[in-house]
């Protein structure tokens, strides 16, 4: 199905629901999608016998996949769309496919606008999973211009090569020495914020969507963002209560990682409480009251994104070692769930 300028191969999932008779199914769709939503159900109901049920929750991405309690609704399938599959990701609660939206644009005129830009030998390209299908137009272009370029393979959690998530950016730390500069293609600023603050390489942003080649903007950026995590972690050097915050979506569980936090703060005669939560928002956080700070363990964006609408600081598992004394903020780095 081509909509809203992505191709999103639903037939895969037609073909899945055909082979296993499954009858009802749930949607899982992303904020941006939504608008279209109905015609997703249409094609379903038009090309299967099965009902379709759409899930109201936000979707923020391949770690958030459908919750057990969809069985109580008599579900026996679920499709997430606009969304790579985490291949680290095992034991659905319910058999589920990804259907990837790919985005349907060229990339070449971007490209071709970046290229004086970029005072750099030796290129390394990421992206998104919606534009991963152009990286290799994007390589034999650069390559013309006399341009060294490197595409890395990421970790378990990324499908594709070249690939970032909000949460991993392995693609580009496993050539971050065989490259003088990232040239990112896709919109936003998160990710390409992540790459340069992982590898400590300068990052250039193409958007395909706008036409429009980004760089100085993405240093300040940093620096504002920078500014506002050492901002946490000065106002978390006084905290006495801790609450250790555990992601229930199961692609950003990591307990294991919340124990030894703990473990970490009994060391050092601070108290802490451990708090499971499926949906991250000041309203749900802020109950909490008597906790001076929060650790979050789940989705690294949580305390990145929403930095201001949060009263009592949100830190990630390493600004904790500066608060403790046992990392500086000369090293620091962003968070990132790499298993």
């Amino acid at each position: 199905m081509k909509i809203a300028g992505y191709d999103i191969e639903l037939e895969d999932a037609v073909r899945e629901i055909r082979d296993e008779g499954y009858k009802r199914i749930v949607l899982q769709v992303p904020e941006g999608l939504k608008m279209h939503v109905s015609k997703f159900v249409e094609f379903f109901e038009e090309n299967t016998d099965v009902d379709v049920i759409v899930s109201g929750d936000p979707c923020f991405g391949a770690c958030d996949i459908g919750y057990y309690e969809f069985k109580d609704l008599g579900v026996d399938f679920i499709v997430q769309i606009g969304h790579a599959l985490i291949p680290s990701i095992k034991d659905f609660y319910l058999p589920m496919i990804f259907v990837n939206a790919k985005a349907e644009m060229s990339v070449k005129k971007v490209i071709e606008k970046a290229i004086p830009s970029i005072d750099a030998g030796r290129i390394g390209l990421v992206t998104t999973a919606q534009h991963v299908d152009y990286l290799d137009d994007a390589k034999e272009l650069l390559e013309k211009n006399g341009f060294q370029v490197v595409i890395g393979y990421g970790y378990s959690r990324t499908s594709f090569r070249g690939q970032v998530l909000g949460c991993n950016f392995s693609a580009a730390t496993s050539i971050k020495n065989d490259v003088d500069v990232f040239l990112f293609i896709g919109s936003g600023s998160f990710h390409p914020l992540g790459v340069m603050l992982s590898t400590g390489k300068p990052v250039i942003v193409c958007d395909p969507y706008m036409n429009r080649v980004r760089y100085k903007e993405l240093d300040d950026l940093k620096d504002m963002v920078l500014r506002q995590r050492y901002g946490a972690i000065v106002r978390s050097k006084d905290a006495e209560v801790f609450g250790i915050l555990i992601g229930i979506k199961k692609g950003q569980q990591r307990v294991d990682l919340a124990y030894k936090i703990k473990d970490k703060l009994d060391k050092q005669d601070k108290k802490s409480l451990m708090i499971a939560m499926n949906y991250f928002v000041p309203s749900n956080i802020e109950s909490f009251r008597g906790v001076d700070c929060f650790v979050s363990t789940a989705c690294p964006r949580i305390a990145i994104d929403d930095y201001m609408r949060y009263e009592t600081p949100i830190i990630t598992p390493f600004e904790l070692d500066i608060v403790l004394g046992l990392k500086r903020w000369d090293d620091y780095r962003f968070d990132e769930i790499l298993q």
